[in-house]
């Protein structure tokens, strides 16, 4: 009689012990399959395909429970433009134990948002921008082909090959942008705004040497001062149309050269734009920047 009488609380502690760690288990799988279907739509959607959001999600809720059992649900289904998506994921955890105390199962549910978006504004590691023409020299239906180039910034001259009638490099100006500070390297731009030209054909205070054969990302420009077409690039401007990601693989400026791309007599630098997903800590993300390669794809509090 007193074994029947304590197998009661015996199953309560068991069913406290192993069916609530096999719920939080299960829990855990559920939140970790809404993470990776949320990141997996997010990647399509940057990527200005977001194919069929719920079967992606449930395919890696699928994946990620051991049961299987796992219901995975996306609602309001994204587009390239909403800049965000959540997935839910839902599943019931049957009990071993827990129905000696009345409770046979137990409903799990857990959500995972995630956004993506293009550069909006940030502060660069090379106060330099780039004509919009020599982005689309050799990218493919607007996206970066990877392909590596030479862009000459002195002489200022039109852009070799341009396919849609950009301005070009101010002569004087030469791409080279006024710094945030004195003595300093960092050159801070947001889109749709006009970034001021430092005359010159180098980078003065700026060690080139931290952006050798790294990837950063650079101010695209559209637009440009026409007022200053011929004059010494003081005061002229540039107008920010989006920002791109580029591998430098040489240069050669005014006091500075490394692995030179051009003679010595001209100015210049070299590499090839990219198609990167990964947030800079240093630039502000958005869904309404224009998509030239460069977008982050970012788990969000719910």
């Amino acid at each position: 009689m007193i074994i029947a009488v304590l197998m009661v609380p015996l199953l309560g502690f068991a069913a406290l012990s192993l069916d609530i760690a096999a719920t939080h288990a299960e829990k855990q799988q559920l939140q970790t399959g809404a993470d990776a279907a949320a990141l997996a739509i997010a990647q399509d959607c940057a990527r200005k395909d977001c194919g069929t959001p719920a079967d992606t999600a449930q395919s890696l809720a699928t994946l990620n429970s051991n049961s299987g059992a796992a219901v995975a649900d996306v609602d309001p289904v994204p587009t390239e433009l909403s800049g965000r998506v959540t997935v839910r994921t839902s599943a019931v955890r049957q009990h071993l134990f827990a129905p000696v105390l009345g409770v046979d199962s137990t409903e799990l549910t857990t959500s995972a948002t995630a956004g993506w978006g293009s550069p909006t504004g940030g502060t660069s590691a090379l106060p330099m921008i780039f004509s919009l023409c020599d982005f689309n020299k050799y990218s493919v239906d607007g996206r970066p082909s990877g392909r590596e180039q030479v862009i000459v910034t002195t002489p200022a001259g039109n852009c070799s090959g341009s396919v849609d009638h950009s301005p070009t490099y101010l002569p004087g100006g030469f791409g080279w942008l006024q710094t945030d500070l004195k003595k300093s390297c960092n050159a801070t731009t947001r889109i749709g705004t006009k970034a001021s030209s430092e005359p010159g054909n180098t980078a003065k205070h700026c060690d080139l040497s931290t952006i050798r054969n790294r990837t950063i990302l650079v101010p695209i420009f559209d637009d440009a001062d026409p007022a200053e077409t011929g004059g010494q690039g003081r005061g002229a401007w540039y107008k920010v149309y989006g920002y791109a990601a580029f591998t430098v693989t040489g240069y050669n400026f005014s006091g500075q050269s490394w692995e030179p791309p051009c003679a010595k007599n001209l100015r210049c630098i070299s590499g090839y734009f990219t198609t990167i997903l990964q947030a800079d800590p240093d630039f502000d993300y958005g869904p309404g920047g224009p998509d030239l390669g460069a977008a982050a794809v970012v788990l969000l509090p719910d």
